[in-house]
């Protein structure tokens, strides 16, 4: 089905209204659901409508949850999303966090008792929107093990980055710490389709090409040993910092089974006008410009910037069996 992105946005918040969800936590998340799609992440898209319906409706998300945030110190903005959506929080975070960085030079936004954290890009990109640096850490529910290991005890635990340049959209770098985002394997076992061998292994530490058993394994860490510490570094500032669950200690953000997921994002919003005698975005553009002498090369963000672009004149195309469970609900 072909659907504009005012008509996504509708289709899914009402889904989620229908299922236990204030209107208000269901628009955050149909408009970052439908963002997800539109810049290609559909992983991160309108598959996780029925899993996040599904959960408020069994009351292991509370669709009706209210971010609160407090500021222990001059930098700092503690949000407690309450056991609900992580948008609604990460939506508190990009309207509060901006001033305090401006005012302190450098602002730390921790928040615990969260969800999904999406298309993290989209989110720092927000920041880079208003002149500042952003740097993003979320954990995600067990997913891969340490190296060497065959028990899950990190999630794929994804790192996002965005910085501002003149007259042009911002750099934007957004990874997951394993080969492949979950997301992507969810979105295989959905379609019955295999998997690269690279990207997960089964229970007993096996490549696999089979999604299933990917999803009952474990994923492979983006080089090898060097992502398995950076996803021991997210955990620690994700959760360890914010008070959050681990990834060991967190639920499936898949199903309806158990208690709350809630775990932890932590943001830092940098103001440049702090930290430079000289104008940051004309020295990111001359390294934008060096980057970019390679015809080859592109900066990171540019592919989901411009599908997000294409999206917004010509909508976007949806599955039938992604549109038909978004309606059973």
């Amino acid at each position: 089905m072909h659907l504009s992105l005012p008509e996504a946005e509708t289709l899914v918040a009402e889904a989620l209204q229908r299922n236990r969800v204030s209107v208000g936590n269901a628009r955050s998340v149909a408009i970052a659901l439908v963002a997800a799609e539109a810049a290609g992440q559909g992983g991160h898209g309108l598959r996780r409508v029925a899993a996040y319906a599904g959960q408020a409706k069994a009351g292991k998300t509370d669709g009706f949850a209210v971010p609160q945030a407090s500021r222990p110190f001059p930098a700092v903005l503690r949000i407690d999303a309450g056991n609900g959506y992580a948008y609604p929080a990460l939506d508190l975070a990009i309207a509060e966090l901006p001033a305090i960085a401006r005012e302190q030079g450098i602002a730390l936004a921790a928040i615990s008792r969260s969800h999904h954290a999406g298309v993290m890009g989209l989110t720092v990109e927000r920041f880079a929107d208003q002149g500042l640096v952003a740097l993003m850490v979320a954990n995600a529910p067990a997913a891969m093990a340490p190296w060497g290991g065959k028990t899950p005890v990190f999630g794929t635990n994804p790192i996002a980055f965005a910085a501002p340049l003149p007259d042009d959209e911002p750099i934007v770098i957004d990874l997951a710490l394993s080969k492949v985002a979950r997301g992507k394997v969810m979105a295989a076992r959905q379609q019955g389709a295999p998997i690269p061998a690279d990207w997960a292994f089964d229970r007993e530490g096996r490549p696999t090409t089979n999604a299933e058993e990917a999803l009952a394994g474990t994923m492979i860490p983006t080089g090898d040993s060097k992502g398995a510490a950076l996803a021991l570094m997210v955990e620690i500032l994700a959760a360890g910092l914010t008070g959050a669950n681990y990834a060991f200690e967190s639920s499936s953000l898949f199903d309806d089974k158990g208690a709350p997921p809630a775990l932890g994002h932590t943001i830092i919003a940098i103001n440049p006008v702090a930290t430079s005698a000289t104008e940051m975005a004309q020295r990111l553009a001359l390294l934008a410009a060096e980057i970019t002498r390679d015809p080859n090369v592109r900066l990171p963000g540019r592919r989901g910037q411009t599908a997000r672009r294409l999206a917004l004149n010509k909508g976007i195309t949806v599955e039938d069996e992604v549109i038909a469970a978004i309606e059973r609900l």
